[in-house]
């Protein structure tokens, strides 16, 4: 599925949006027909709703949509999305300047109504098609919906289909659209290699582990982006419940959200390097499964004692991540579907994100608002770090007592970063809920946000 705005054409109806507060002024300036239609249909601006307004002859020469209130946006984002929904199959053109926010992301949320995931069923999102407004960057606008909708589709995509094979295949198919270049580490090479917590997690599943590694750009600051490909989680020998099992199709999604922030930053030829790192395993059951009690060696050389087979998200990224600061790259962001605990924290719409540099975290802030992206600073928080310690290793990878179990967990991964700005996010990776340009299933979290950041972040 490619999202784009419609090619401009005099085959298109004018959309008048109108919000609570510059309804009555605009209504007062229509003919007297297209009032008493109006007044005849009940049209109130709320967000979502529309109108089209018929001619002599009955056909429509105008379509309203409605904005609502600023109280009402606030409760949720894309509100001009909510209108391509409920709008019948066409092509329209903007003929009014947006009453609030930002024309750019509001056409982003346009494009991204028309998403659906229809590989084993026909579906369909928004048919209302729209051209491209004076002003907005077409192109930008549609590389950002399509790298949204690769993330989308690859977190969508049942294990059965999503393994660690075709995970890097989907990879190889994004660099060869880039010319981006891909190596990969399998199997036992991972061990001589050394990357032996990659191996340990993805060992006892029946498609072999690998350490995904692609490059693009060879100008401009290092940017590396890595992340946690577990296509499949059944928690180990410490199996989780069938109820919890059932979203872990969707513990790649960290790897999903990294791949279309990748895809972002090649289409827009962003003028950094960029690397983005994939360890890519299932966490699956078998005899030679790592175990509890179990002690590894990471790449890094700090010895991790296994209290829990269902916390090894932080394990393959743990080598990766090493993998990643050897280089000495100007930044290194993970993303990673990683604790429950970010989830009762802050719910399943915001991005945590972990950084000790106060620059990065202002940068994001803003460009989350700016984008409507959100996302919400978390605390390394050094005295938790001898939560992390258990005495006969030295790291635990998952400490006792449920308390601040995300923040445990990044203060965990950042001991494998000393040479790189490391900025570290929880992202959830799933729409519970369908709701405008975000319909229920895998969703990109945070990746806009750092796509707007960038050029603060790294000076570009």
């Amino acid at each position: 599925m490619t999202l784009s705005f419609a090619p401009a054409s005099s085959d298109t109806l004018p959309l008048h949006i109108v919000d609570k507060d510059s309804f009555d002024t605009w209504r007062e300036a229509q003919s007297d027909a297209t009032r008493s239609w109006l007044d005849a249909t009940g049209f109130k601006p709320a967000v979502g709703a529309t109108a089209l307004i018929p001619g002599t002859d009955g056909t429509p020469v105008m379509a309203l949509a409605g904005y609502g209130d600023a109280k009402a946006r606030a409760r949720g984002r894309f509100p001009l999305a909510a209108a391509a929904k409920s709008l019948p199959e066409g092509t329209y053109h903007l003929t009014s300047d947006l009453p609030a926010g930002d024309l750019e992301t509001e056409c982003l949320g346009w494009l991204l109504s028309a998403y659906a995931f229809d590989r084993y069923a026909k579906q369909s999102g928004a048919k209302a098609r729209l051209t491209c407004p004076k002003g907005v960057d077409a192109a930008r606008v549609e590389a950002i919906a399509n790298a949204e909708a690769l993330t989308r589709d690859l977190i969508n995509t049942p294990a059965a289909d999503m393994g660690p094979d075709a995970l890097e295949a989907a990879c190889r198919d994004l660099a060869e659209t880039f010319d981006a270049t891909v190596a990969v580490t399998t199997g036992e090479a991972l061990l001589d290699n050394n990357l032996p917590m990659i191996h340990a997690v993805g060992r006892a599943a029946a498609k072999a582990p690998r350490l995904i590694d692609m490059h693009w750009g060879d100008t401009g600051p290092k940017l590396t982006l890595v992340g946690k490909g577990v296509c499949f989680d059944t928690g180990g020998l410490n199996l989780k419940p069938g109820g919890s099992m059932a979203l872990m199709k969707k513990d790649m999604g960290g790897a999903a959200t990294v791949l279309g922030l990748a895809r972002m930053i090649m289409a827009l030829n962003l003028p950094l390097q960029l690397r983005v790192l994939i360890p890519a395993v299932e966490n699956a059951v078998s005899g030679n499964a790592f175990r509890p009690g179990d002690i590894l060696t990471s790449r890094k050389g700090l010895t991790v004692e296994i209290n829990n087979t269902d916390a090894e998200g932080r394990l393959v990224l743990a080598d990766a991540l090493a993998l990643a600061d050897e280089d000495t790259p100007d930044t290194i962001i993970s993303m990673a579907t990683l604790t429950g605990a970010a989830r009762v924290a802050v719910g399943p719409d915001l991005s945590p994100f972990y950084t000790d540099d106060n620059a990065t975290a202002a940068a994001l802030a803003k460009a989350a608002t700016n984008v409507s992206d959100p996302v919400w600073r978390m605390p390394f928080w050094e005295p938790y770090e001898k939560m992390i310690e258990p005495g006969i290793a030295d790291l635990d990878n998952a400490p006792s007592g449920g308390f601040a179990g995300s923040i445990t967990a990044a203060l965990f991964l950042r001991r494998f970063v000393d040479n790189a700005r490391y900025t570290h996010f929880d992202i959830y990776g799933w729409n519970p809920a369908s709701a405008p340009a975000r319909p229920k299933g895998g969703v990109g979290m945070g990746a806009r946000a750092l796509l707007d950041a960038l050029p603060d972040m790294l000076g570009l």
